[in-house]
């Protein structure tokens, strides 16, 4: 299970969120297991059924002066009785003091108080999608990520079979490079993105030439950092007794992480213009996005003709009748 430490979030989000520590830092050592935010407003009036303790509780201006009515021996017994529920973290929003008796709990429970300077719903969502990227399922895999006409292709197949030629290829037609040899796949909201696995630069092994640098070499214009994936092409050598799509009218799939990504079986051979292929691909793609289908229209084309040439050989072979 993915976790991350309160001293980590700190760190990483100090001054995105512009964040300041109001409790003693070594109680920064508690993990953080769930990406959901949750305002506490029922637990601090004494309703704990179904609590979500394991989250982030996120208290704004409505909570903050809802506690300052509290009665002291009433403000002790809620906030103690919630604290002891292992909770990860709270987080203030507006710059917010908190009221001195919860800063002494929260020091006595190790429950560290975390405060913000954002308003209170542009930290709840700027935070609740950084949790979402940091906790989203990843799968790391071998092959290369390129983006055609803003189609994101992922280009996989045995070493030694071309991907990185034909990315490299594609780049010099215009196109961008993701990442080469491994893609780091990443959910996000029911949508599969790529990604280096490292942010080392844009670079690019070549069998015979050595590394290459693709930003310096072509550009600021032929990199991206990261993007969707929409379909896998898997290279594979041409084999005589194979079978291979020929019309277009069976669509096969992959699934990664869950998430099923159309895939088309590439034969390659010596001599065949692969880059080229890869963005008639891309175009295929972006039409079939819009609602038309050249195998599906060629099916119905066809299907029309021999109807008509029915239709006459119906109505030839009534006039000779008559």
């Amino acid at each position: 299970m993915k976790e991350l430490s309160i001293k980590h979030f700190f760190d990483l989000c100090r001054q995105r969120f512009v964040l300041s520590i109001v409790t003693d830092p070594g109680s920064m050592d508690k993990k953080i297991i769930e990406p959901h935010i949750h305002r506490p407003g029922l637990a601090l009036s004494g309703f704990f059924d179904r609590f979500p303790y394991q989250r982030i509780q996120l208290l704004g201006e409505t909570e903050i002066n809802y506690l300052q009515t509290l009665q002291d021996d009433i403000l002790y017994d809620r906030l103690n009785e919630m604290m002891s529920m292992n909770i990860p973290c709270f987080m203030v929003s507006k710059g917010l003091s908190v009221p001195s008796q919860m800063e002494f709990i929260a020091n006595e429970k190790n429950v560290p108080i975390i405060v913000s300077r954002l308003a209170t719903e542009k930290l709840y969502w700027q935070l609740s999608r950084f949790m979402r990227d940091y906790f989203a399922p990843e799968q790391s895999l071998h092959g290369t990520l390129v983006e055609v006409f803003g189609v994101g292709i992922l280009l996989a197949g045995r070493s030694g079979i071309g991907k990185s030629e034909c990315a490299l290829e594609l780049v010099e037609r215009k196109h961008r490079l993701i990442t080469d040899d491994i893609v780091k796949l990443k959910l996000q909201e029911d949508k599969l993105y790529g990604m280096a696995t490292k942010d080392i630069g844009h670079f690019m092994e070549i069998r015979g030439v050595g590394i290459i640098d693709v930003e310096r070499m072509f550009g600021i214009e032929a990199i991206r950092k990261e993007c969707k994936i929409d379909i896998q092409v898997e290279l594979m050598p041409w084999r005589e007794n194979m079978d291979y799509e020929r019309i277009g009218l069976t669509n096969q799939h992959t699934e990664l992480l869950g998430i099923n990504i159309p895939t088309i079986y590439l034969p390659i051979s010596p001599g065949k213009n692969v880059s080229v292929i890869i963005e008639v691909i891309a175009m295929n793609h972006i039409l079939k996005t819009y609602g038309y289908d050249g195998a599906e229209a060629m099916q119905r084309k066809l299907a029309e003709e021999m109807q008509q040439k029915t239709r006459m050989r119906t109505i030839s072979g009534n006039l000779q009748e008559n």
